[in-house]
């Protein structure tokens, strides 16, 4: 696992790399290139084209100057834009959100009001299988509905809907059944459960530590980096349900190195620079221990998603598919800023479906921990070798061959000079065509990689807990 040693090749997500995160990863144009400048009337002013990272600071900036005015943005990523929904009414703060650079839309409905709709869903329609969180793309609440809720919990949720008023509020059906994905980077194991590690961070106390679910860590206090093994961490802190879905896990060994990065496969991994609020349209990626590497787009914030363990706020709604043994995997950019950890949600990789992520920063707040471990990620090239301490890449060049390129690493046929079971045990394709080739992420490499890049291996790759 990453957090005992590290690959010597570090992926970087730039021209020519960038397909390690999937086909539909888009390199993003620098921040602040104004598309249109030849106008010194500020309400003519074009959007700028912006970076989605840029574009989620741009936004935290606009709702502190636009105060009650500002009723949410997204990121519009064919434009590359950030579009601000504004209450009709004040020219003026259209002309001010325009000269920061943002695309301003005109909307009916204030945050407060739609507040004030999701509390009337809580108090009436708390139903285990619905979710909702606020569109600022139809400037609605989007509910949703899991194939659960039938018959008289259909009708509570629909004429709770119906009473909020047709602009306020829409309702849908999902196929799949909301659920935790207990079975992100590396697979994680205690008390029979399967999870996934999110970040390394450093703890208060100067610590290292990492930060999963706070459903797995309240289903066990000890976790292994391989099944049945010796514990290597201890839940120190875990939230679920309720105000959010996270927990801080302390390595028992205070030596342990546990860099900044996220486990992608294939022998690469992503630097984590920083922690960043989420944006809804923002592009997203996934990993899990169950299914790998996943991308797709933020739908929606401050979710509120009613499990059957509990109800759980302040989510993060996307499109980003996820399965058992998932829980607590990393979401993040392209260029390595942390998002959230996989709570649960709908449906699987094969169908698709609605998944739900704890905001990092949130988390980060709540358990007083930083992101990274300052000098524990150094020496990387001396701790990257292969053989049993070799960690994701390291497997699929049992011979040696941890520092190789991702071309390298994959090989023409795909076993990268490993034999099946030093590839990462049943099922992982990142050796082949795919880590090689085109793409490494989403179901391509995802979909029967069952080993979370990590120590499970074998057998224990391959088992799952729902």
């Amino acid at each position: 696992m990453s957090h005992k040693r590290i690959p010597k090749r570090k992926a970087a997500f730039a021209a020519g790399t960038v397909v390690a995160l999937g086909a539909a990863a888009i390199l993003l144009p620098n921040a602040n290139a104004s598309q249109d400048g030849s106008s010194n009337n500020a309400t003519a002013i074009a959007p700028k084209t912006l970076k989605a990272t840029d574009a989620s600071d741009l936004a935290s900036q606009l709702e502190k100057l636009l105060g009650d005015a500002f009723a949410g943005s997204y990121y519009d990523t064919d434009s590359k834009q950030l579009v601000v929904n504004v209450i009709s009414g004040d020219s003026n703060v259209v002309v001010q959100a325009k000269k920061a650079g943002a695309k301003v839309r005109q909307v009916d409905n204030s945050l407060p009001e739609l507040a004030a709709g999701a509390k009337t869903l809580k108090e009436e329609a708390t139903i285990p299988g619905t979710a909702w969180a606020v569109d600022p793309r139809t400037n609605k609440i989007l509910v949703t509905a899991d194939s659960t809720v039938t018959g008289d919990k259909w009708n509570t949720l629909e004429s709770t809907v119906k009473s909020l008023g047709s602009d306020m509020a829409t309702v849908k059906k999902s196929a799949g059944t909301f659920k935790t994905f207990v079975s992100g980077g590396d697979a994680i194991f205690g008390g029979g459960a399967r999870c996934s590690l999110g970040f390394n961070v450093t703890a208060g106390d100067g610590s290292p530590a990492f930060l999963t679910a706070g459903h797995c860590g309240v289903a066990a206090k000890q976790w292994s980096d391989t099944q049945d093994g010796q514990p290597i961490a201890t839940v120190d802190q875990a939230t679920f349900p309720g105000d959010g879905d996270f927990a801080l896990v302390k390595y028992d060994d205070p030596a342990t190195q546990a860099p900044s990065e996220v486990n992608v496969g294939g022998g690469q991994t992503v630097a984590i620079n920083q922690a960043a609020d989420a944006e809804v349209g923002l592009q997203v990626f996934r990993m899990g221990s169950t299914t790998g590497l996943a991308d797709g787009q933020v739908l929606g914030l401050d979710a509120t998603v009613n499990y059957p363990e509990g109800t759980v706020t302040g989510l993060i709604q996307t499109d980003v598919c996820a399965e058992p043994g998932d829980s607590g995997g990393s979401l993040f950019t392209q260029d390595g800023s942390a998002i959230g950890l996989t709570s649960g949600g709908s449906g699987d990789c094969t169908v698709g479906g609605e998944t739900f992520f704890q905001p990092v920063t949130t988390a980060l707040q709540a358990v007083g921990a930083t992101l990274g471990a300052g000098d524990a990620a150094g020496g990387a090239g001396d701790q990257g070798g292969a053989g049993a301490g070799a960690g994701a890449g390291d497997q699929a060049g049992a011979g040696g061959d941890a520092s190789a390129s991702p071309g390298d690493e994959a090989g023409a046929g795909g076993d990268a000079s490993a034999s099946p079971g030093d590839e990462a045990g049943a099922g992982q394709e990142v050796g082949g065509e795919q880590a090689g080739g085109d793409v490494i992420g989403g179901e391509e490499a995802g979909n029967g990689q069952a080993t979370g890049n990590g120590d499970a291996t074998g057998d224990a790759a391959g088992q799952t807990h729902n």
